[in-house]
């Protein structure tokens, strides 16, 4: 089939003639001899200038910058990030992405793991993203990205579920494969010469990059695969069957393959899921063992890191090893001992360990520090309820709903103490508020039924017990 000996796009077949109808058109109408009205289908060239003055290439790119910097600064600040930091940012981790964090597919794409990572990229996509914008238009360049992005970050799930994934790689080289597989196709009106340079530099980069993962450990090759393959199908379908920009042919091609790659990722979960949820506790445990690994390291380097000892705290917290949370949590308070959250855990810490006086300790000094926090007033009553102190306990459950009549679990604990001290009638409107509150619960129906059983009130006793009954075998009223 002959090219257009002009702009190099394919003739018709069977065609004699060596210049394209829409080459004719132009040089008529560069030399005046079409009608004013007569419309010409002008398809801009990558090196004109748009009016726009900001581009949805420069907004990604900003996009990911500042990202980058909200994550040095969540860091502590340092240049190259934990898994924690990237899980908490929205890496692309397949046991949470497969269990219905789908959003991690897009967030994934504007985080990077250190400086030099964001670098390659944003680099890459400067280049790679202007072109792209300025030949197939900002809506279909943005469609392209999300795409290409979301099958790379699919593939990478798909062949590496336990590893994190974060990067614009996968929607990089989606780019890159559209425009060479529309390059190839000769879908854009370019000269010959320039479609055939630019198309022999995005093999290269293709080539080369595909090269450079194989060598280095740690790249994440089927991300790169997954973008690059949705990519050449994106740009070879654009090309031939909707090559005009504002044709409703485009919006299918994209349409269809945005469903496609929906249907993927259901099929990847099937296939992926059932696995993943036996093995995701393991996974957490072996992600809490990394985290505390690192965090040990990062405080034996600088022991007078507080934010270091806070998230130890958290990590071991999370991994169950509540007196060693607890050991942080008391050196966070040596460095920072205005530090009200770091008081209040430990607080909390000391109550799940049964070391009621210890919290009782922590509690007082948080309410003293933060008068007005609901939890500090109720956390202290619990800690005086569980050392026998219903009469103290009552007061501050009081000062509580005083701050938020509607706190939850406070009317429930306050009846408790009442009963305790077998003021019945109060205990009776406690849990009953609670009830109205926060809705039936068979724990709560119990104490209830053993406040009137207490009053004597035998019939309400009776129905309060059946209810707790119903509640716990999963029957309603």
């Amino acid at each position: 089939m002959a090219n257009c000996i002009r702009c190099g796009r394919q003739m018709p077949a069977f065609s004699f003639k060596k210049i394209c109808p829409w080459c004719v058109q132009h040089e008529a109408a560069q030399r005046g001899e079409l009608d004013e009205n007569t419309k010409q289908p002008v398809i801009t060239a990558p090196w004109v200038q748009r009016e726009s003055s900001v581009t949805l290439t420069q907004i990604i790119f900003g996009a990911n910058v500042m990202v980058f910097i909200a994550m040095v600064i969540a860091s502590g600040p340092s240049l190259d990030f934990t898994g924690q930091v990237e899980l908490h940012f929205g890496a692309n981790f397949g046991p949470y992405t497969l269990s219905g964090q789908w959003w991690r597919l897009v967030t994934y794409m504007f985080l990077h793991s250190g400086v030099m990572h964001i670098a390659f990229n944003m680099w890459c996509l400067w280049d790679l993203g202007r072109l792209c914008e300025s030949l197939y238009g900002r809506w279909t360049f943005a469609a392209i990205y999300l795409i290409t992005g979301i099958s790379g970050g699919l593939a990478s799930v798909a062949w590496n579920p336990e590893v994190l994934s974060v990067g614009a790689s996968g929607a990089i080289f989606g780019l890159a494969g559209a425009l060479a597989a529309s390059f190839y196709l000769g879908e854009f009106s370019i000269p010959k010469v320039a479609i055939q340079g630019t198309l022999r530099s995005l093999l290269f980069f293709i080539g080369f990059n595909v090269v450079f993962g194989a060598m280095i450990p740690g790249i994440d090759n089927a991300c790169h695969g997954g973008g690059l393959v949705s990519g050449l199908i994106l740009g070879a379908l654009i090309a031939r069957i909707a090559p005009q920009h504002d044709s409703p042919r485009r919006v299918g091609v994209l349409v269809v393959v945005a469903l496609a790659v929906v249907l993927a990722a259901f099929g990847v979960q099937r296939w992926r899921g059932s696995d993943l949820h036996f093995r995701s506790a393991i996974v957490a445990q072996k992600s809490v063992d990394r985290m505390i690994a690192e965090l040990q390291k990062k405080i034996k380097q600088n022991p007078q890191d507080a934010s270091a000892h806070y998230a130890l705290a958290h990590e071991y917290f999370t991994g169950r090893q509540i007196p060693e949370g607890i050991g942080e949590l008391k050196h966070v308070l040596e460095l920072q001992p205005q530090n009200a959250n770091a008081r209040m855990e430990l607080g909390a810490a000391y109550l799940s360990e049964g070391q009621a006086k210890e919290a009782q300790e922590e509690f007082t000094k948080f309410v003293a520090q933060e008068p007005n926090q609901v939890d500090g007033h109720a956390g202290l009553g619990m800690a005086l309820a569980d050392q026998g102190n219903h009469a103290a306990a009552i007061e501050e459950y009081k000062a509580a709903l005083r701050l938020d009549p509607r706190a939850s679990g406070i009317y429930y604990r306050m009846g408790i103490s009442q009963a305790q001290l077998k003021q019945y009638d109060d205990a009776i409107a406690s849990y009953l508020k609670e009830q109205q509150q926060s809705g039936d619960d068979p724990e709560l129906e119990n104490a209830l039924a053993d406040a009137y059983q207490a009053k004597g009130m035998t019939q309400q006793a009776e129905a309060a017990k059946n209810k707790a009954a119903r509640l716990k075998s999963g029957q309603r009223d």
